[in-house]
């Protein structure tokens, strides 16, 4: 419900805006859109209402009928953004008298010609009359539709900080899973015995089913110890590896400097495992391969590290007992997590949900004594459970905490885990407000294991219009950020690290929980991810709103991109020069590694980031991109920024490397609100740069 919610509300100030008169509209055109506002405001309405419905309840029909509305919202928006662009000389918002006559001579004579307004009219007649056929399926599916003030009232989300209880769980790992014991009992099982005193290679493989801390404990672990050590690298392999990435993360891990245009270059995986035993000749390394899912991966990757390696350490993770033994030489060298006890179990749990020394409610123990049975001692589990519990305005009542105790299920046990873990992540997806479920689904398009960086996350929820608001002067990037800390209060993504200004830099997303997003989004069409898997690859008939492309050996030219609103390609090979963008006409979020091919009908672009430092120049007239809000160009060698980007007008955040060129007229950009590179004091125009620092002056909402 909420997806077909978060298509049709960008799109209702648009019909309003072209029914206010800004827009000079025929008498036919005019009437459609009025009609397709009243219907979309009804849906919106009665989606809204739906929504507070558990899904499980819910009638399939009523399922298909929320879809129906999704995908006619998107059409009518394509259709008016299309309208926009073509009357619309890219100038932002102003309140100009002569803008506004230009604007309306403009559209006057636009409409004069038969073959647009021929256009407009047709599409709007589609679309009122899918709207009608819609209207009498939520009549048939008795979908009454609440009071109208209802749609005024909803909360946003603004405001939302960090809970410091939150942050508290990820920055004291001690305390996060009572981690002390099983943490010395790795520590001993990797230096004991004759392999340290003989300087051999060994290998220890912690081995647990999903939700047990696997991770965290070898995190720990590696932090501990690796000081003893000449040098280290953690690096995840998840479900569906690349080996070049692989090999290329490890080299990277070891010397950042050494290697850091490694993801540039092209080799194959021989040479790449060439490289990696002339780095560690000599050394005494310490690794950690993460999340193995098949042996013989291990055997491909083992053949990098040296038997005679004074004293190394390797540390493999892994959810199959049999992965683990193929890691090690004896069963002796095998982790096996157990889960919490009791007593720490209890101290998590109460620890994330009330203030310090506070302590659990006499009238809770009981209750809480049997969720804390049914979570089974698995960290993820309890977590989860008290995030649901503490961000319930109605903490304490003992009502609340029976409901979620009937929700969970049967309890954990090993053979039943991944079954009742997802079924507690999704009481906790399900109990999210409805701003925020797309934002948490949006996360399904990045691989396991990867670190999120918060900015770049928050500007692309706000590229792809998941981040609105009514209320002007706010800022959405403050509002997205305000969204980031309320997912992360709520435990469903894990916070990665503290900048200067004590906010969170980046995230991660446990694997449990991005397999449910996976399948969420999966099932609602809202991302498609290609990772080389059969399961993934979408069907001819199906419409790719968001492609996610994280294999390499991946054929997209057989995938029809005339919908898509979304590509991002996390491989640094060459798969992206396959891409046919020439038929992405609505596209609005392009990030990529590679320089991309055409681009010349990407005009509804929002958010564009190229990563690759062999890109010299831009590819194209970025004065043709009139709706660009995000442009980040920082990991690439463009020396000087044309003057075409000055004609962005709508452009919010831009990133360029500190060595690029400014080009006078920087204040042109009146809604920029981030510019993030440039150091003023090293450019090279001399004395321009007095001139420059009072353009900047002049932009009212750019950070000071």
């Amino acid at each position: 419900m909420e997806l077909a919610m978060l298509a049709i509300r960008p799109l209702l100030p648009k019909l309003g805006g072209l029914l206010a008169g800004e827009f000079t509209l025929e008498k036919r055109v005019r009437k459609g859109v009025d009609t397709l506002n009243k219907e979309l405001k009804l849906m919106h309405a009665a989606l809204h209402k739906v929504a507070k419905v558990p899904p499980e309840q819910l009638d399939e029909g009523v399922k298909i009928w929320a879809g129906m509305v999704r995908d006619l919202a998107h059409q009518m928006e394509d259709i008016i953004d299309a309208f926009i662009l073509r009357v619309d000389d890219g100038g932002g918002p102003t309140n100009s008298k002569n803008r506004v006559k230009k604007l309306l001579k403009k559209t006057s004579k636009l409409f004069k010609q038969g073959k647009d307004l021929h256009r407009i009219s047709d599409a709007l007649e589609d679309a009122v009359g899918q709207a009608k056929q819609l209207a009498e399926l939520r009549q048939r599916y008795k979908l009454e539709t609440p009071d109208m003030h209802e749609m005024e009232t909803w909360d946003t989300g603004a405001g939302a900080s960090i809970d410091p209880r939150t942050m508290a769980l990820y920055t004291d790992v001690t305390e996060l899973n009572g981690i002390e014991e099983p943490r010395d009992e790795l520590i001993n099982m990797l230096f004991q015995g004759d392999a340290w005193s003989k300087g051999l290679l060994k290998t220890v493989s912690v081995v647990g089913f999903g939700g047990l801390g696997k991770t965290t404990l070898a995190r720990t672990v590696y932090g501990k110890i690796k000081v003893q050590f000449d040098c280290g690298a953690f690096v995840s392999v998840s479900q569906n590896p690349d080996m070049k990435k692989i090999f290329k993360d490890i080299l990277f891990e070891l010397d950042k400097k050494a290697y850091s245009n490694i993801y540039d270059t092209t080799r194959e995986e021989k040479h790449l495992i060439d490289e990696l035993i002339e780095f560690l000749h000599g050394k005494r390394y310490l690794i950690v391969i993460d999340d193995i899912w098949d042996g013989k991966l291990w055997q491909l990757i083992k053949c990098a590290f040296s038997s005679n390696s004074l004293g190394s350490r390797l540390i493999t993770t892994t959810r199959i007992l049999s992965v683990a033994e193929a890691c090690c030489s004896s069963t002796h060298d095998i982790y096996r997590m157990k889960p919490l006890s009791d007593d720490v179990s209890r101290r998590l749990f109460c620890r994330r949900i009330f203030s310090a020394g506070e302590g659990c409610p006499h009238e809770l123990v009981q209750v809480s004594n049997h969720i804390l049975k049914k979570c089974g001692g698995i960290p993820l589990a309890v977590i989860t459970v008290a995030s649901l519990l503490a961000s319930n305005n109605r903490l304490k009542e003992k009502d609340q905490w029976d409901t979620v105790l009937d929700s969970i299920g049967r309890g954990l046990t090993e053979d039943h885990s991944v079954k009742e873990m997802k079924k507690i992540l999704l009481l906790s997806y399900d109990d999210l407000p409805s701003y925020l479920k797309p934002c948490l689904l949006y996360l399904s398009v990045f691989p396991d294991d990867h670190m999120i960086k918060r900015r770049n996350l928050i500007l692309k929820w706000i590229s792809e219009g998941f981040v609105n608001s009514e209320q002007e002067g706010t800022s959405l990037y403050e509002l997205g950020d305000s969204y980031f800390n309320e997912l992360v209060n709520r435990s469903m993504i894990q916070p990665i690290g503290i900048d200067n200004e004590e906010k969170v830099k980046a995230c991660r997303v446990h694997d449990m929980v991005l397999d449910l997003l996976c399948s969420l989004a999966s099932e609602e069409n809202f991302v498609t991810i290609l990772d080389g898997t059969e399961r993934k690859m979408p069907n001819s008939q199906s419409k790719v709103r968001r492609l996610s492309i994280q294999n390499i050996n991946v054929d997209v030219t057989t995938i029809s991109l005339a919908q898509v609103r979304s590509i991002d390609v996390f491989t640094h090979d060459t798969v992206d020069k396959l891409l046919n963008t020439s038929s992405c006409e609505v596209l609005r979020v392009l990030d990529l590694h590679y320089p991309f091919p055409d681009t010349s009908k990407l005009l509804h672009l929002r958010y564009l980031r190229l990563n690759h430092r062999y890109l010299q120049k831009f590819p194209m007239d970025m004065g043709k991109l009139q709706f660009l809000q995000v442009l980040d160009v920082s990991k690439t060698r463009i020396e000087e920024m044309p003057s075409s980007v000055l004609r962005l007008r709508r452009l919010m955040y831009l990133r360029i490397d500190e060595s690029m060129k400014l080009m006078p007229g920087i204040g042109n950009l009146t809604s920029l609100e981030v510019l993030d590179g440039p150091k003023l004091g090293k450019f090279y125009w001399g004395s321009v740069n007095d001139h420059l620092v009072k353009e900047l002056g002049t932009l009212t909402k750019i950070e000071k």
